[in-house]
């Protein structure tokens, strides 16, 4: 039995006593030993291996390995500790050292933060409008004429100066005073002119300069610029124009139509098209019918949330972000500098929608268990399929990164979800 003693410090919060035993101490010493022992030489013995376990601890001092056999045996013990006091945490424990010997094993303190008692009530017939936009006819003649976008094509101009709109291709390099600036360099850049895809000022005083002319503009950093030393500060840019483009876009017509889509005609592209428009919008006010629905479960919800059950979320949506990144192979910290954002300023534009996520799960749960939803094995054998084929990833794959646990806690929200909604009202 590792847990000694469990008490309810705060709201949310536990401290445990564990106890690691001798005899579990004994273990993650012998384990310490096996991994580390070759680390600590002793002179009679050869290079690289390692020396009687009893001589290293005589010639470093018995403690030699106690470090590494603490962290070998307190997360198991601690894990068992939990479960037997039967907390469902947010969070990793804070783990607190409180006594270590051979004789008496090892004593820790460990601080738990817990999920908060939830009180739900009022969320069967909750009534919410609902509202479909209007497809006009200047929508559909906006979206139709995307494709004539979708196929233009760039023709270099010799014989005039940069116009706002061009794509112009050139070489850059950013100096303040007169030293360059890291990532302020580049070769053979394509910019549109117009994009604001640069600092203002930028662009549009390469408009009225000519291909092959070499000339320096004038900028200042905005005050809140990502990088603190080009913040507020002002700058010049050499600039060589390469070539100069610009795009040609073709007509809407039934030759388009035909090379472009699956229709013979403009005006059966046009009726797929507002089709399309209307399903968009039925969609879309779904999508709104359900926010005002979670918006009102979450009202309705009582409880004191953790502000860890937030920094944690806030921390995993960085996760996904960098994920998202890497399959792009572009950095954090380069996205960061481009956006010219920081941790600080990511983290508060996360926030808002970190607490929402964390709060409508909460209730969501919360729901399941006053509902007594149940999950069964053939709804878990349908949910692993479905996210097999979602990411063409085998379902053993999956199995090993996704718990059964986890999987029916997910699946159980998402019923709780459609009984909230097929019980709702909709004007």
């Amino acid at each position: 039995m590792s847990l000694k003693s469990k008490n309810n410090v705060e709201t949310n919060k536990w401290e445990l006593e564990v106890v690691v035993s001798p005899e579990a101490f004994e273990s993650g010493i012998q384990q310490a030993y096996r991994k580390n022992g070759k680390k600590y030489p002793v002179k009679g013995f050869r290079k690289g291996k390692a020396a009687p376990r009893k001589i290293i601890e005589t010639t470093y001092g018995k403690e030699v390995f106690f470090e590494d056999a603490v962290n070998f045996c307190v997360p198991v013990v601690v894990d068992e500790a939990v479960k037997e006091a039967g907390l469902e945490l947010v969070d990793r424990p804070a783990v607190e050292l409180t006594s270590i010997s051979v004789e008496n094993g090892v004593e820790v303190k460990a601080t738990c933060v817990v999920k908060p008692e939830v009180k739900i009530d009022g969320y069967k017939g909750i009534e919410v409008e609902k509202t479909v936009d209007a497809v006009t006819d200047e929508d559909v003649e906006k979206e139709a004429n995307s494709i004539c976008e979708k196929n233009s094509r760039l023709v270099t101009v010799e014989d005039r100066a940069v116009q706002d709109g061009d794509v112009v291709t050139i070489d850059f390099e950013g100096f303040k005073g007169d030293v360059a600036f890291e990532g302020g360099k580049s070769e053979d850049f394509p910019l549109t002119i117009g994009s604001g895809q640069f600092i203002p000022g930028f662009e549009e005083q390469i408009i009225g300069h000519s291909n092959g002319e070499e000339f320096e503009i004038n900028v200042k950093f905005p005050d809140d610029y990502g990088a603190a030393d080009l913040a507020g500060a002002d700058a010049v840019f050499k600039i060589k124009i390469k070539e100069i483009q610009f795009k040609e876009v073709p007509a809407l017509d039934d030759e388009l139509v035909k090379d472009a889509t699956k229709f013979e005609t403009v005006d059966e592209y046009k009726a797929d098209v507002k089709a399309t428009l209307e399903k968009r919008a039925e969609e879309k006010a779904d999508a709104e019918v359900e926010e005002k629905l979670f918006d009102i479960v979450t009202e309705k919800m009582e409880a004191e949330i953790p502000q860890e059950m937030f920094d944690r979320r806030i921390a995993e949506m960085f996760k996904e972000l960098e994920q998202r990144l890497q399959m792009q192979g572009i950095p954090l910290e380069t996205y960061m500098n481009y956006t010219g954002q920081t941790f600080e300023t990511m983290r508060d534009g996360y926030k808002e929608q970190a607490e929402k996520q964390v709060t409508l799960r909460l209730a969501l749960e919360q729901i399941a268990k006053n509902e007594n939803i149940e999950v069964s094995e053939d709804d878990l054998a349908e949910e692993y399929k479905r996210l097999s084929e979602e990411y063409n990833i085998p379902v053993d794959q999956i199995k090993t990164f996704l718990t059964d646990a986890d999987l029916s806690k997910d699946i159980a929200v998402s019923k709780a979800v459609d009984l909230v909604k097929d019980a709702a009202v909709i004007k």
